[in-house]
């Protein structure tokens, strides 16, 4: 998979614009665009960032073979001064971007980079595409983790995702938000993932009885044994059984791991299991449950008093079934002339799409007592935010709403990840990216990360920034 050159995996606009930005003596002008979101899937207030690392490999191997060449050439709309620019091309942009598995928040920069103009426009579709994907699995993932309330989640849904790819990235991204482990066994040879799995209906099926398949799985997996019981009937055949295989396994000095139910009223279903269980003496052995599970159907569960240990997602998960976008968008914010910043704006009648300009960089303040994040700013790149002095935040919408902060440390989130196109960046195992995110996670009010009516969190603009973009939409109204 690695192997594949997605040099040419770009929306077909992107080398058109270059042709002509380069035929009209700008391609090599340099450019500002910023990667960010406007509305969190599943009305949160909050996502988690994921992707950097598969964007930098993309950035980091970024050429053009002479077979794309020839096709391009083909198409007969790109001179021939732009296809020697493609082949022989080499990536000098600077790029900043937020570490994997921080929380993220509408509307402010993700990545961005600074490069020729032809080379900024032609990377958007892969910046997209990566943080997109993955920064919506991860969500999905955490709020499953999260309603599943300390209990392990396992992440299940290679067969129902949108391809290998789907797969393969989408288990990399729920292990991001929080889960134990995934079915996808690539994902583990790959990314060190903890590949977790039972049995099939099929497995039970093939042997002459369910007792014969129980006993059969038990021999050859003593010491991790769990045990499909809902093929026939979970209470009449399925329990029974696997509890006569659990105490055949004790008496040869092994434990059995759990027991999984895959279908039926999972509360009731697992209420009895553990009740059956316990009166056999064997309050260790788990009780898993899958079958198209969800936050919603997990909270709910719980609220019902499942007797539950883990949970298997699939579908729901790998898909982000519920909203399956995430709506990262790649604007331009500047040009530069002359050494000179000229900040650029898109102005829209509709409110949400109307950019922020400008070169610019996010903090997040956090509260020194409390270690909460108290609120994002976005300034000019020139800024600097003192938190040994008190600063006053507003609501970029309500601006009557201001509060001056004090006793808090302000952090920049955006950090360099290449230079000139030198990767400059080192990118942690995906174990380190997930501990990071869940200690980011918890910097965050539990109002804010709530499912229903979540609070709102402000990323406010500095001053400087906010006035800069009142005078630029107040010359777009003019017209000029």
């Amino acid at each position: 998979m690695d192997a594949r050159n997605l040099s040419m995996l770009v929306d077909f606009y992107e080398l058109t614009m270059g042709n002509g930005f380069l035929e009209n003596g700008v391609g090599d002008e340099i450019a500002y665009f910023d990667m960010f979101y406007r509305k969190a899937p599943d009305n949160a207030a909050y996502a988690i960032a994921a992707g950097l690392e598969q964007v930098i490999d993309y950035l980091k191997k970024l050429s053009f073979t002479d077979e794309d060449i020839a096709y391009l050439r083909s198409k007969n709309l790109f001179c021939e001064e732009f296809l020697d620019y493609l082949r022989n091309f080499q990536f000098k942009c600077d790029v900043w971007a937020v570490p994997e598995g921080t929380p993220i928040f509408p509307h402010e920069p993700v990545l961005t980079v600074r490069g020729p103009a032809m080379q900024a426009q032609l990377v958007e579709t892969m910046i997209l595409l990566s943080i997109n994907h993955q920064s919506l699995i991860a969500t999905k993932a955490n709020r499953i983790v999260t309603a599943a309330q300390g209990r392990p989640v396992m992440e299940f849904g290679s067969r129902r995702a949108q391809g290998y790819d789907g797969a393969v990235l989408g288990a990399r991204a729920a292990y991001i938000g929080g889960v134990a482990g995934t079915a996808c066994a690539i994902a583990d040879r790959e990314y060190g993932i903890p590949a977790l799995g039972t049995m099939a209906h099929s497995f039970v099926q093939l042997f002459d009885s369910e007792l014969d398949a129980f006993r059969a799985y038990a021999k050859v997996y003593p010491d991790a044994c769990t045990l499909l019981i809902d093929t026939y009937s979970v209470l009449k055949s399925g329990l029974p059984n696997a509890i006569t295989v659990f105490k055949e396994l004790e008496a040869q000095g092994h434990k059995g791991a759990g027991v999984r139910i895959d279908s039926g009223d999972i509360a009731y279903l697992s209420k009895q299991c553990r009740k059956l269980l316990d009166e056999a003496g064997l309050p260790y052995v788990g009780v898993v449950a899958s079958n198209s599970l969800d936050e919603y159907i997990i909270r709910d569960l719980i609220m019902q008093g499942a007797e539950i240990s883990s949970f298997g997602v699939g579908e729901r998960l790998v898909t982000s079934k519920s909203e399956p976008v995430f709506g990262g968008v790649y604007k331009l914010a500047a040009v530069e002339k002359n050494g000179k910043i000229i900040p650029k704006i898109k102005v829209s009648e509709n409110a949400v799409k109307v950019t922020n300009p400008g070169f610019k960089t996010v903090w997040r303040l956090f509260d020194n007592e409390s270690g909460k994040a108290i609120a994002d700013v976005l300034t000019l790149s020139t800024e600097f935010i003192d938190d040994t002095q008190p600063y006053e935040i507003f609501d970029p919408v309500h601006t009557y709403k201001r509060k001056t902060v004090t006793n808090f440390t302000a952090k920049r989130l955006l950090v360099p990840a290449f230079e000139h196109g030198r990767c400059v960046y080192t990118s942690p195992s995906l174990k380190e990216i997930q501990t990071y995110c869940k200690a980011q996670l918890e910097t965050i009010w539990e109002e804010v990360k709530r499912f229903e009516n979540p609070q709102d969190y402000f990323v406010d603009l500095s001053p400087e920034l906010w006035e800069l973009k009142q005078r630029m939409l107040r010359k777009a109204a003019r017209g000029e």
